[in-house]
């Protein structure tokens, strides 16, 4: 009987060893795809009033559970039955996540600029939507982030078991969550962290040195993120085109990949954009 016992925890410890060793080489092949999914998130969870920034990171937060919980039973089943699926579903986001980051760089360079009253009306009138438009955004490219997320960790699990695959994915996925939007929740309160040392330290010494930098950083780190968060949108799109059409993998074999990946999602992101709004355009239309 005590045997039995004792040869049971031997295999569990057994099996945790190989879920430690296994989790580690996903997360270090995740590590890339992680790195922009903080700079797209940090720079969709800001531009919120200062007592709305907690409240709406932790509603991207939740969609992203929520997303994990919905991708990762999925990624499994279709990885047994059906799993030209996964290659479809990459795809299709990608040409999302092209969309979006090409979007953004139209509407800098093109967009026209409001009159100052029009912009506090349109504030005052549609804030709370703004809001909720803007999360529902943010979970929706989080989707996209986390299949591509779900399926690099389990793509390097394949040669396991099914219960070191289900046990490591969903390793990576809460690490993904937990430290993606942890990190951005640092980030949207460094102001606040800031005036909090200054007024401690009464505007004198290294504290309040400190706490003025962080401040003054905030603004400089919310513009880089910006760019970074776009740039990293047509980088992973590019990315997905690249390894999962075989025709682009091959097309251009002597550019640099991160060249030939930028070039790619943004080709497919105007002309995301032609179609939609050429699209939205011919719908009116016929209204």
């Amino acid at each position: 009987m005590a045997s039995g016992f004792f040869a049971i925890l031997d295999d569990i410890a057994a099996l945790m060893d190989d879920v430690a060793v296994t989790a580690k080489v996903a997360t270090r092949k995740t590590a890339g795809i992680l790195g922009d999914d903080l700079a797209v998130n940090a720079e969709k969870a800001t531009g919120f009033l200062s007592s709305r920034e907690l409240p709406v990171l932790w509603a991207i937060t939740k969609g992203s559970f929520i997303n994990k919980l919905i991708i990762v039973p999925i990624a499994l089943l279709l990885n047994v039955f059906f799993p030209i699926a996964i290659k479809i579903a990459l795809i299709l986001g990608g040409l999302y996540l092209a969309f979006e980051g090409v979007e953004k760089i139209i509407e800098y360079f093109f967009h026209r600029p409001k009159p100052g009253h029009e912009v506090v009306n349109e504030v005052k009138q549609d804030g709370n939507d703004a809001e909720k438009a803007k999360i529902k955004s943010a979970i929706a490219t989080d989707f996209i982030l986390s299949i591509e997320i779900v399926i690099i960790a389990l793509g390097a699990v394949l040669d396991k078991t099914l219960v070191i695959q289900i046990i490591t994915v969903s390793i990576v996925a809460i690490l993904a969550t937990v430290g993606v939007y942890g990190i951005v929740a640092l980030i949207v309160r460094m102001d606040d962290a800031g005036y909090k040392l200054m007024k401690q330290s009464n505007n004198k010494g290294f504290l309040s040195t400190l706490g003025s930098f962080l401040v003054k950083a905030l603004p400089v780190i919310i513009k880089i993120l910006a760019v970074v968060g776009t740039i990293a949108l047509i980088l992973v799109s590019g990315g997905i085109f690249v390894h999962n059409i075989e025709f682009f993998h091959h097309l251009l074999p002597n550019i640099p990949a991160t060249i030939k990946e930028f070039a790619f999602g943004l080709a497919a992101g105007l002309v995301m954009v032609i179609l939609i709004t050429g699209g939205k355009k011919a719908v009116s239309l016929f209204k």
